[in-house]
């Protein structure tokens, strides 16, 4: 399945869950610590019950707002990184307050075209596809490495949040987290080489 069509059937906390771990990945562009995000995660978490709309992020909107303010900052300097780092703050400021699916849905594939279009902009190599979007369809061939590692742990996070509900929350926590590490130290090697 496509990650355009896992989007498409991902309930409320699936979105959210998709966007968080989209942004979490992209927190060293924002100049922010690894801890910065836990909150938003902690949020999800609260209810055990997956499939129900109410029990879950009752205070999302208030904890977006507190990492919102923390990450308020400019972010990575240099032309990639820079640009980079704009679209990660553009999806820091989209996160939605309200956990409406409508909402949710909407960031959840902006912060999945972000994330991969960061990865294409900071990956040495080059991507063979014009654009991201038919990366997001399934057309993989020619793909360059870092968007195809991005690619795979956003439709990683989405099944596993599909087939494991809340128990998947921790799972997709540490893909994302991997995925982070991978960004800092591309970001890390970029700026050795400037100097």
């Amino acid at each position: 399945m496509s990650l355009v069509e896992l989007i498409a059937q991902a309930d409320e906390r699936g979105l959210a869950a998709s966007g968080l771990a989209c942004l979490d990945r992209c927190v060293p562009l924002l100049g922010g610590d690894d801890e910065i995000l836990r909150p938003l995660w902690a949020s999800l978490a609260e209810s055990e019950a997956w499939g129900e709309d109410e029990g879950w992020g009752e205070d999302w909107g208030e904890r977006v707002e507190q990492a919102r303010a923390k990450l308020d900052g400019p972010g990575v300097e240099g032309f990639a990184e820079g640009e980079a780092s704009v679209l990660a703050h553009r999806m820091l400021g989209a996160v939605p307050v309200d956990r409406g699916a409508g909402n949710l849905r909407e960031w959840a594939d902006a912060c999945s075209v972000a994330a991969l279009q960061i990865h294409r902009l900071l990956d040495a190599a080059s991507d063979g596809a014009s654009s991201v979007t038919a990366r997001r369809e399934g057309r993989t061939q020619d793909m360059s490495p870092l968007v195809a590692a991005e690619l795979r742990r956003q439709v990683a996070i989405l099944e596993v949040l599909s087939a494991h509900g809340p128990a998947g929350l921790r799972q997709a926590l540490a893909l994302s987290t991997e995925g982070r590490r991978v960004l800092r130290a591309v970001v890390s090697r970029r700026a050795r080489g400037r100097v």
